[in-house]
């Protein structure tokens, strides 16, 4: 394997196929060829995810057992090949979306936005005379890779899928919407010609499912796999209300998305693959278990009722290259994705939210569970030693698209410390808990909808959010050492996660009613001993104390996952007073593994040692991984 190389030759337009970025990122010594063939169900994920861990090479495995095509990963498997991949572009897209977010800059500084009208004209989607290479050939479902990235998953998914549909009140391509959802094409009870489609009804596409149903008649999707990469990236962008999917990726590919109609429905004439059908609006099999899936917070998601897509055809172009990735408890591949997004998206967090500094969602929390923001505090002369201002904008960052699914959000104060940064999650939780106040600053929605993908609340799509405002002068500091506690019998090791931060393993957490019952023990049993808590502001009930303590990112996923704040939040004093909860002791999260939540992932033994074998000195895979 050659090192990659850091002087880049620009082209002079985007890649017009997946096939041209392989050979591009071949020349500049960031893409290896693997010949021998090997199992698409468990081991390609595996080697991907140790690919990503290593920030290897992207690979192409040219020969995957059960499948004539050859397939890619690794793709965006570091930044920096990110930034490569869209090198002659990144510059422009940037100032699309800032001039999205704020147009009033274009007035400001008219020379640095220039390009932009005529960019966006060569950005919009092509529909005439469009001669489309995907349809140069058919296959069947059962003849993609089949690729099975954990244990216990449903069956074989598409992991980056670009899923398109229109409105069928308005079908027009500008109109349309562009998204990843997951996409089972395997397994459970879908028959040979049936998909299942995994997405949300506040969804682009389920409100055009919705349209559909409303009129009576099936809605037409595509789902599209390879083709230039820009287009994959456009799939999962979270793009500014009336910003097309299509003009970014065309913006971003330097190249116009080339659409054709096709025995009824529309393809992407540069996929690699494009598979499509029609979702029926009601009655019997228009919905089927889904999943489950080995998923991005570390989880699997289980099998849930979603709608079945019946697929009318499958089309490939010639030589066609199966791209794929693998999620899993962060960081992963996707992680790469969020970095280059938060990058291309950062002018849109202070204009779309007055007050907002910064906002970050934490990947290594399985993002959406823990979201970090700063904001001004402008309310002085009312009450300048309690957060007034933070908590308008934590309401309005609640309310603001993805952001929306945040569990926990912690919002600080600009004014406190110009130099904090929310994307240094230690430090900048060091500064909220040397100045939260227990007894004010905790601010409960209860009843309320989450994410999805975590298990840790009431139901499906059920349970609560917790704000954590902190402004003025550090009132703690954070002790470094262990104290020592006198703790019920079935509360044992006690590690010093973080400054001021304990876990501390307790009984298995086996029926609700005991379990919340174990978590008060605790907190009564401490009540008494917060003169040895005074350096300690948070707590953390774990099953596995050295675990959750080893790692910042251990500490985050382990508290932020399996915790579902209305129900997991105790405190060491705690009252209630006129509907208000605090506590004026440490704050206390039992984050046990609960009987309801979802199995963590965890790979297979027998796997693992293959691919270890496949590493070894001689082996295809020796030096990569």
């Amino acid at each position: 394997m050659r090192a990659p190389s850091t002087c880049y030759e620009h082209p002079a337009l985007g890649y017009r196929s997946l096939r041209e970025c392989v050979v591009d990122l071949e020349r500049h010594g960031q893409l290896v060829r693997v010949a021998q063939p090997l199992d698409p169900k468990l081991v390609i994920p595996e080697i991907q995810r140790r690919l990503y861990a290593a920030q290897g090479p992207a690979v192409l495995f040219e020969r995957v057992e059960g499948s004539p095509f050859p397939a890619l990963t690794n793709l965006f498997g570091t930044l920096e090949r990110c930034r490569f991949l869209f090198r002659d572009s990144l510059a422009l897209v940037e100032a699309a979306i800032a001039a999205k977010a704020d147009p009033s800059a274009v007035l400001r500084a008219p020379w640095k936005f220039r390009r932009l009208p005529f960019a966006g004209l060569r950005s919009l989607p092509r529909t005439r005379f469009v001669r489309a290479p995907v349809l140069a050939a058919r296959t069947t479902l059962d003849q993609l890779p089949q690729i099975v990235s954990w244990p216990d998953d449903g069956g074989a998914f598409i992991t980056l899928p670009q899923v398109y549909s229109e409105d069928p009140n308005d079908p027009r391509p500008l109109r349309s919407n562009l998204g990843m959802y997951r996409v089972q094409i395997s397994g459970n009870d879908y028959a040979h010609d049936e998909v299942g489609l995994h997405y949300q009804i506040h969804r682009g596409i389920g409100v055009h499912h919705s349209a559909a149903a409303e009129r009576g008649e099936p809605l037409k999707v595509s789902v599209f796999v390879g083709g230039p990469p820009a287009h994959t990236l456009a799939a999962v962008m979270p793009l500014p209300e009336g910003l097309s999917e299509l003009v970014f990726a065309g913006m971003l590919a330097r190249r116009r998305v080339r659409l054709r109609e096709h025995e009824g429905f529309r393809v992407a004439a540069d996929a690699d693959f494009c598979i499509v059908g029609t979702i029926e609006p009601t009655g019997p099999g228009a919905t089927k278990p889904e999943g489950p899936f080995g998923d991005h917070l570390g989880y699997y998601s289980l099998r849930h009722d979603f709608p079945v897509m019946r697929v009318h055809a499958v089309w490939h172009r010639e030589r066609a290259i199966w791209p794929l990735t693998v999620v899993g408890r962060p960081p992963q591949e996707d992680t790469s994705f969020g970095k280059l997004i938060h990058e291309l998206t950062g002018p849109m967090v202070p204009v779309s939210i007055p007050g907002l500094h910064a906002m970050h969602a934490v990947d290594a929390a399985g993002v959406h569970p823990l979201l970090l923001a700063i904001g001004s505090e402008r309310y002085v002369p009312y009450r300048p030693d309690r957060p007034q201002e933070l908590l308008t904008i934590a309401n309005a960052i609640l309310g603001f698209n993805q952001a929306s699914l945040a569990k926990y959000l912690l919002i600080a104060a600009a004014n406190d410390d110009p130099s904090l940064n929310a994307e240094d999650e230690a430090a900048f939780l060091a500064h909220v808990l040397r100045r939260v106040d227990w007894t004010r600053d905790l601010h409960f929605q209860t009843k309320t909808t989450i994410d999805t993908l975590d298990y840790s609340g009431a139901g499906l799509n059920a349970g609560s959010k917790l704000v954590i405002a902190a402004r003025g002068a550090p009132i703690r500091e954070l002790g470094r050492e262990r104290p020592q506690l006198s703790l019920p019998p079935e509360f044992d090791a006690v590690e010093l996660a973080l400054p001021g931060v304990l876990a501390i393993a307790g009984p298995a957490f086996a029926a609700a009613e005991a379990g919340y019952a174990s978590a008060e023990q605790l907190a009564a049993a401490l009540e008494h001993q917060r003169d040895r808590l005074r350096e300690v502001a948070l707590i953390v009930l774990v099953d596995d104390a050295e675990f959750t303590a080893r790692t910042l990112n251990n500490f985050l996923w382990v508290t932020f996952t399996r915790s579902n704040p209305s129900h997991d939040v105790h405190g060491v004093g705690a009252f209630v007073e006129h509907k208000h909860w605090g506590c004026a002791g440490p704050l206390i999260i039992d984050a046990r593994i609960k009987p309801w939540h979802a199995p963590p992932l965890v790979e297979d033994a027998e796997v693992s040692a293959k691919v270890d074998a496949l590493a070894r000195p001689g082996g295809p895979l020796h030096g990569l991984i």
